[in-house]
């Protein structure tokens, strides 16, 4: 069985891991985008397909088997070409998606706030606070530029050029709720927008920010592709390859 995962997150890493135990031949696809990427187990090949044409000569060519989806949630345009790439194909697709955060306290009335966009996000800033940590990554920073608030931008990688209007900060988690509460208190940080990417190695921002009483913007993930499969765990992953062999 010959296996595409495209991946660039650590369910992928650790996906790859057991496959490759099962004897599953498995090629890990990863974008390029960020600089010095944790590389899987098996084959690995980097740099995007030229788009859903490029993608279906390359399942067709390869002759797979299966493609599971293990991209960031954000990565919205790679799930949108993988669908339309297998179903022209018939290769089945499934994606892996971790599970979404939520408020810690379970109460998102008064500190929670969900915006489909970073420029929705950027228009809600100057309400809650004048002190931002953004913590979406390098793309979407620009909508908040024109806010005129002091910002902290943490990122893995520098944006190119990288933006004057903002203090950047380059780090990779996972990261400690205590670090998370230093960090808040030193840079007096009165609200924080972050993606809701899920998981546990960045979420500890979430937690420092309910105790500190720092409300939260939540840009929300965009939708998958219609007809798509998508489950939440690896061995749910596992057992669908499983039934495939």
């Amino acid at each position: 069985m010959k296996v595409l995962l495209l991946g660039g997150t650590g369910e992928a890493r650790r996906l790859a891991d057991l496959l490759v135990a099962q004897d599953i031949e498995v090629v890990s696809s990863l974008a390029g985008r960020t600089a010095n990427a944790r590389l899987p187990v098996g084959a690995v090949r980097q740099g995007g397909f030229g788009g859903v044409e490029g993608l279906v000569r390359w399942l067709e060519d390869e002759r797979v088997d299966a493609v599971v989806d293990a991209t960031h949630p954000f990565a919205a345009t790679m799930t949108s070409h993988a669908a339309e790439a297998a179903a022209r194909t018939g290769v089945p697709l499934l994606v892996l998606r971790r599970p979404g955060w939520e408020s810690p306290s379970g109460d998102s009335s008064n500190k929670w706030y969900s915006v489909d966009s970073a420029a929705a996000a950027a228009e809600l800033v100057p309400q809650l606070g004048s002190r931002v940590f953004l913590t979406i990554g390098r793309q979407g920073l620009d909508a908040f530029a024109r806010t005129g608030l002091w910002t902290l931008a943490r990122c893995v990688d520098a944006p190119d050029p990288a933006p004057s209007w903002c203090t950047l900060l380059l780090a990779r988690g996972p990261f400690a709720v205590d670090d998370e509460l230093e960090l808040l208190r030193e840079h007096r940080i009165d609200v924080l927008v972050t993606k809701d990417s899920g998981g546990d190695m960045t979420a500890a921002k979430l937690t420092a920010a309910e105790r500190l009483g720092v409300p939260v913007i939540v840009i929300r993930r965009p939708p998958l592709p219609p007809g798509v499969d998508a489950v939440e765990s690896l061995d749910q992953v596992v057992g669908w390859l499983t039934a495939r062999r």
